[in-house]
């Protein structure tokens, strides 16, 4: 009895904390918005967000810190259901879910296109996903009071093999997700205080070590929770704001409907618009400059180097503006350095210029259920089938690698019992809720403020996020006059998917200080998955390799210095990865849910609910699946194939695009652990 009134206690001084911290948070909101209104300048408020928020952060990982290793490992499973569900939806979502979800959909669309799965497979895969946890796996390796994921193969499958092979998986689903989130976080930072990339990423990864390194999963569970509150603030305003603006209605989800009838007539005039259609010649014509120069790519490189080279020696000689001179300095310098990366360059640009050549600068129709059409031609009829084939294939991928996502499971190890393990999985799904129905207003929205207010107006008046933006990467934002009629048509504005969310208040014309809140939420929400995915891969090198292979003779204390330590290299190394760029964030993250679906997901499932499988089952399972993932995004690759000079289209088994890899690792897993294991249950 004096226990549960304990925890009742424990449970109302919460409660008092997160209420003044709401109570404060928005109190220091709102005075920032009325020094805006006052000429607070603009280059104080960005440093102010960033600066404020890693420093919540870090007081909160100082308070937390620890040695113990339950609390280390497990935050001493004392988590209230409720707050635990925060910080599984601050966990959850990530630089992926705030900053590129949305964008993801305004690109795709609801349902993609032959090329793209769409952006509601995402929305469902991840959502659907939270119930396989809840149904399938959580409750379950709660109740075996484990500390890692590859802790239960261990127990389960018995011998080391199991374990240090999810223990690997586990690294390597792990990092491929935190690069993708570092590199949110040097966007993010460098958009907000206007220094480099590169030094963004330091910036944010400082926050990211405060928060992780000193208190394990006891700092990080509350410092998800803060950042939940903030990113959920970040989230709503701008959507709200938004919506009332357009429509009269601040619930955005409820109202937001009116607004695709709009897009769906302005998409039927861009489609029918003759300027619109000079733009798609000019990309056809770049698009054939591009595959004439990788006929010979020796050749072009050679002219197209001696062509710079001889652009910027007249420069000189005329004495030209040193502008000019820098800007000719850089063109040469960005010419591909090797044959190997002109094919690689040149393929992706062919590629882009042929995505860009099609109506409404290659985005589907935003509403259209799949491309293709069903009662079409015999062509038309295989695109949709193809379109509706990954649809599917990417909700199955990220439902299974939701369930087998290591960072996320151990989460559930943090409560007091099984039933509050199931208990967080419905607050998660409750927090996670709150912003995903949003997610699809949002994407209609930005895409008719952009259609309304950016396209036609003259080059002359571009409003000045586009040149911010394009500053901090031109890849992001770009707005080039392709047809010279120096009048904005909507296939000349490329607007990345990691940028639409985060310039969601400047293209609503929405006061600076949301820009900064909203980018402080994207922050917050790299920072809570980088935290979970570095001390997942920290305590899979330590605790699940290196004590029980190498280091038999390290006290429990010991790992835990050990594990931190690990984590500062593993972070230190993921930010020099994201550094360079490797890819987009969506692409990344989905990367690592297929390579988690199928390294962990079927071992993990077979051996909860059936006993015949086997230790010889599960290393080949696992190994299986790792290895036909891995391969077919791979031999997919842009930059694989031209480093082995395959065709630049890509060579896809069934029609599925390398995204849902984890379709065929799953398959694989599943078999080869069934097979494998009924040849060697007697041995077993």
């Amino acid at each position: 009895m004096a226990e549960i009134n304990e925890y009742a206690a424990y449970k109302r001084r919460l409660a008092r904390i997160l209420a003044l911290f709401v109570v404060g948070f928005c109190t220091a909101l709102g005075l920032l918005a009325w020094a805006e209104q006052h000429g607070l300048s603009r280059q104080w408020l960005g440093p102010i967000f960033l600066f404020s928020t890693v420093m919540i952060y870090a007081a909160i990982g100082i308070y937390g810190r620890t040695t113990d290793p339950e609390e280390y490992y497990v935050a001493g499973r004392r988590i209230p259901p409720m707050y635990n569900g925060m910080a599984t939806a601050a966990d959850w979502m990530s630089a992926a879910s705030f900053i590129s979800l949305a964008g993801g959909l305004y690109l795709q669309g609801f349902s993609g296109s032959s090329t793209q799965p769409g952006g509601l497979a995402y929305v469902l895969g991840w959502t659907g996903g939270f119930c396989l946890v809840a149904l399938l796996v959580a409750p379950y390796l709660r109740r075996m009071n484990l500390y890692t994921v590859p802790d239960y193969f261990a127990v389960r499958y018995g011998g080391h093999w199991p374990r240090v092979i999810a223990a690997l998986a586990a690294i390597l689903c792990s990092f491929t997700y935190v690069v993708a989130q570092i590199y949110g976080i040097g966007l993010i930072a460098s958009r907000l205080t206007g220094v480099q990339f590169e030094i963004g990423i330091l910036l944010g990864l400082g926050g990211v070590l405060l928060c992780s390194f000193l208190g394990g999963m006891r700092a990080i569970t509350w410092t998800q929770v803060a950042q939940y509150v903030i990113l959920l603030l970040a989230f709503a305003l701008p959507v709200s704001w938004l919506a009332y603006k357009q429509m009269g209605n601040p619930l955005a989800p409820m109202v937001y409907g009116q607004q695709l009838h709009k897009i769906n007539e302005l998409e039927r005039q861009l489609i029918d618009s003759p300027a619109e259609k000079q733009v798609q010649v000019q990309y056809q014509r770049k698009a054939a400059e591009y595959e004439a120069k990788l006929r010979d790519i020796h050749g072009s490189l050679r002219r197209d180097r001696e062509q710079a080279q001889r652009h910027l020696r007249e420069l000189k000689t005329q004495n030209a503006d040193s502008a000019r001179i820098v800007a000719a300095n850089r063109e040469l310098a960005a010419l591909p350095r090797s044959e190997t990366s002109a094919r690689e360059m040149w393929t992706r640009a062919m590629q882009d210029s042929r995505e860009r050549a099609k109506p409404l600068g290659g985005l589907p129709p935003h509403s259209q259920p799949f491309a293709g059409d069903p009662n079409g031609t015999p062509e038309q009829k295989e695109i949709f089938e193809s379109s509706r084939l990954n649809f599917l294939a990417l909700i199955f991928c990220l439902m299974l690698g939701t369930a087998g996502m290591p960072h996320l499971l151990t989460r559930f190890y943090t409560t007091r019992s099984v039933a509050d393990a199931r208990s967080s999985v419905g607050w998660a799904l409750f927090f996670i809720a709150l912003l995903y129905l949003s997610l699809p207003a949002l994407a209609v929205m930005v895409k008719r403020e952009v259609m309304q207010s950016l396209v036609g107006i003259s080059f002359d008046q571009l409003p000045l996020w586009i040149l911010q933006w394009a500053k901090v990467d031109p890849s992001l934002v770009a707005v080039v006059d392709v047809n010279g009629d120096g009048i904005v048509q909507f296939g000349e504005i490329h607007l990345g998917a990691d940028v639409i969310m985060l310039a969601t208040p400047e293209i609503g014309g929405l006061p600076y200080v949301v820009s900064g809140l909203v980018a402080a939420g994207g922050l917050a929400a790299a920072l809570s998955t980088a935290d979970g995915l570095l001390l997942t891969i920290s305590n899979a090198m330590v605790r699940d390799v290196y004590s029980h292979e190498a280091g038999h003779h390290v006290t429990p204390e010991q790992r835990v210095i050990l594990s931190k330590f690990a984590l500062l290299a593993v972070a230190l190394f993921a930010a020099m990865v994201a550094s360079l760029k490797p890819a987009e964030i969506l692409p990344l993250v989905s990367a690592s849910f297929s390579l988690a679906a199928a390294g962990l997901m079927p071992v993990m499932v077979l051996g909860i609910f059936w006993p015949g499988a086997t230790r010889a089952g599960a290393v080949s399972g696992m190994l299986a699946g790792l290895v036909v993932t891995a391969y077919y995004m791979l031999v997919n690759a842009a930059s694989v194939r031209a480093i082995f000079r395959l065709a630049p289209e890509p060579s896809l088994w069934f029609g599925i695009m390398p995204v849902s890899a984890g379709v065929f690792g799953v398959a694989a897993g599943v078999v080869v652990t069934v097979l494998v294991s009924l040849l060697t249950l007697r041995a077993d």
